[in-house]
């Protein structure tokens, strides 16, 4: 029963997905609107410092402020050792 919801599932997702494709326009890429002034475009090395070398600078540049300016002074990672029972004792005391 599982084997065959299964497939039907299959079939429909897969002729929603044909169907949304046939159906759908080339977003009209070819017809020019009024007032439509494209630009030239991007060079291959342009191209990669917009969306390569910039969002690493501005991730460089992030991550160098928070560390210049974090003013947090336990820099140690906390012990993960069980407390003893004296420990724990005196925890409950205080």
């Amino acid at each position: 029963m599982d084997k065959k919801n299964a497939l039907r599932a299959g079939a429909l997702a897969a002729g929603t997905t044909l169907m949304m494709l046939l159906m759908s326009s080339p977003a009209l890429a070819l017809t020019r609107d009024d007032g439509d002034d494209p630009g030239s475009g991007l060079s291959v090395i342009e191209t990669l410092g917009l969306y390569v070398v910039l969002p690493l600078v501005i991730f460089a540049v992030i991550t160098g402020l928070v560390m210049v300016l974090d003013k947090s002074t336990d820099r140690r990672p906390k012990s993960r050792r069980p407390k003893t029972a004296v420990e724990a004792g005196a925890g409950a005391k205080a």
